[in-house]
């Protein structure tokens, strides 16, 4: 039998370990023929079913029947997630944000302290309310332009509001001793 052989420069092969060479699987050597010369055949696909026929052997089990009833949804919704999803890797930010954005200077709680509190002093407790709403306000001024925080326009309004009701006091206490303690002292005088 005269088998060719590869020819490669500087290198000449058989040709059987030629053809192992070129058919090496993950360095196994793989042949494309059988020991005795012949070419392999695959093997036949199965025939299929003839009509009609039942095949009980190759059939699948059923499927469980569907239950009688449909069960009620739980009786409580799940909350939605308070903060959203964050934005994918690389994505853009929402609309209306920008990237390196600063959250919003808070406000300083003093100036809100202060314009409650002459609320206070005005309609609830006059003297107390009004001084505890002048001199937190003048606090929260002080507080504000030191560290930049909002509630300036909180802390005037406390204040002011503060003197405001503190005039209304002192304004009540001139009517009532310039006018009304003298009215009082002369009816308790004269006996009619």
């Amino acid at each position: 039998m005269n088998r060719p052989s590869l020819s490669v420069p500087c290198l000449t092969l058989p040709a059987r370990t030629a053809t192992l060479l070129r058919h090496s699987t993950k360095g196994l050597p793989v042949s494309d023929t059988n020991p005795d010369g012949s070419t392999p055949v695959p093997p036949a696909p199965p025939a299929p079913p003839a009509y009609g026929s039942p095949d009980y052997a190759a059939a699948p089990p059923a499927a469980p029947a569907p239950p009688a009833y449909t069960p009620a949804p739980p009786a409580y919704t799940p909350a939605p997630p308070a903060y959203g999803t964050a934005p994918a890797y690389g994505a853009a930010p929402a609309y209306g944000t920008s990237y390196g954005a600063y959250a919003p200077a808070k406000t300083n709680t003093l100036a809100i302290v202060s314009l409650v509190s002459s609320l206070v002093g005005i309609f609830i407790i006059p003297f107390l309310g009004s001084l505890a709403g002048i001199i937190t306000g003048h606090m929260s001024l002080g507080q504000i332009k030191r560290t930049g925080e909002q509630g300036r326009g909180l802390a005037l309004a406390g204040t002011i509001l503060g003197y405001v009701g503190l005039g209304f006091i002192v304004l009540g206490l001139i009517v009532f001793f310039a006018f009304l303690l003298p009215l009082i002292i002369y009816s308790a005088g004269t006996n009619v």
